[in-house]
Parts: structure tokens; sequence; C-alpha cells
């Protein structure tokens, strides 16, 4: 297998992607198991070791947030009953360390692998998209914003200045960028037929990467046995 990693660590994008329903499938199978805590604390130091302590750290915060909150309410609906409010918390962790493994991949080099794999054009058109999609609203989302202070057009909490300060100037421009979007798909030649098609800097899997799989199931492995 061959390694194609440039700058720090670069999971395989299928690997990665596999870690991360892994480990919410299991997470969400095992939540009522005590060890499990354990093993999610595991995985997250495991996440962090393998480049991925952006996506780790990012949604860090929401899990503190939501997590805290839906446990805080399992305890009270059970009565004080502390393994509901641990298994809510199980859950929550395990959804969002698999979004956590998901956020370190790169669209483009989800596409390479996609493509090398022969996967039908329209299910990687399709991911290349979505994957590029939040990042991009996010920044036409602080652009609208940034535009709205430039004007000194108020607060968006109020209705009037929401609707017409941000909530038409933020539609358009998702209406430009799906026109321009569509004139660049069609240029850059994607087609969903079968029309034949080569790989730039093809993704091959490393040793790191069976490693980082092998590490998730040997801990799911010993949170069944112990």
């Amino acid at each position: 297998m061959k390694s194609v990693r440039v700058k720090g660590i670069k999971l395989y994008p299928l690997f990665a992607v596999l870690g991360a329903l892994f480990i919410i499938i299991f997470g969400l199978v095992t939540a009522r198991n005590q060890n499990l805590c354990w093993y999610l604390l595991g995985v997250f130091v495991w996440l962090c070791i393998f480049g991925c302590y952006k996506g780790c750290l990012k949604m860090l915060p929401a899990f503190i947030i939501f997590g805290g909150a839906f446990a805080a309410i399992a305890y009270a609906s059970a009565g004080g009953d502390l393994p509901a409010a641990i298994s809510m918390l199980n859950r929550f962790g395990a959804l969002f360390l698999g979004v956590a493994a998901s956020m370190s991949v790169e669209a483009v080099r989800m596409t390479r692998a996609l493509s090398q794999i022969h996967t039908p054009r329209a299910i990687t058109l399709g991911m290349l998209i979505s994957m590029s999609f939040v990042p991009m609203l996010r920044g036409e989302v602080r652009r609208v914003r940034e535009a709205m202070k430039t004007r000194g057009a108020g607060s968006v909490l109020n209705p009037k200045i929401f609707y017409r300060a941000f909530l038409v100037p933020f539609v358009m421009r998702l209406v430009n960028i799906s026109d321009t979007l569509a004139l660049s798909v069609e240029t850059r030649g994607f087609t969903l037929g079968g029309s034949p098609y080569t790989v730039y800097k093809k993704q091959y899997p490393a040793v790191l990467d069976v490693l980082f799989i092998l590490g998730i199931v040997a801990g799911a492995v010993l949170v069944v046995v112990l």
C-alpha cells in the first residue's frame, strides 16, 4: 500500500468514514454499557493522535452543551437514575466523535477515493457538493453579516431587518452560487453517464490507516469482553 502523506497525518477518506460509522453505530448499540464512556474517551484521544484534533475540539462544546442538557433531562425523567444519564451521554459522545472523524476528510480527497473504486458519478458528485456545502454556507452567512455591519443595518434579531437585510441577500447569494456551481461542474467535465475519466493524485491506504481502524475495533472488543 502506498502513502500519499504530505503534511501531518491524513487518514484515507474511506477508512475515516468507515471508522466514523463504526463509532456511531457501536456507541448507539452499547450505550447502556458502563465501560463505553472509557472507550469514547480513548477514541477521542485516538482521533487526536491521528490528526482529527480540530474536528474533536470543534465538536467538544456542542457535546458539552447538548449532551449535558439531554443527560440532565434523562436523569430527571428517570427519577434520578444515573445510568440513564450516562447512557444518554454515551449516545451523544458516539455521535459527535463520529462527526469529528468525518470532518477530517477533505471533499476533494473523498471524491478521488470514490472515483478510484468506480463509484457511480451521481454519488461522487453528490458527495462532493454536500461536503463542500456546509463550509460554503458558513462563509456566506459571515459575508452577509459583515455587509450588514458595514451598512449599519441594525440588529439581525429585528424581524424586518432580518428579512430585508439578511434573508433576502443570503437567498440571492445562494441562487447565484448554485448557478455558478452548475456551470463549474459542466465546464470541468463532470457527467452522470459512463464516460471514461482519470483520477489526479490517487488516494491509497497506508499502514497508519489500518492501525487507525484496528485501534477503534480493538477498543470496541475490549468494551464487549470486559
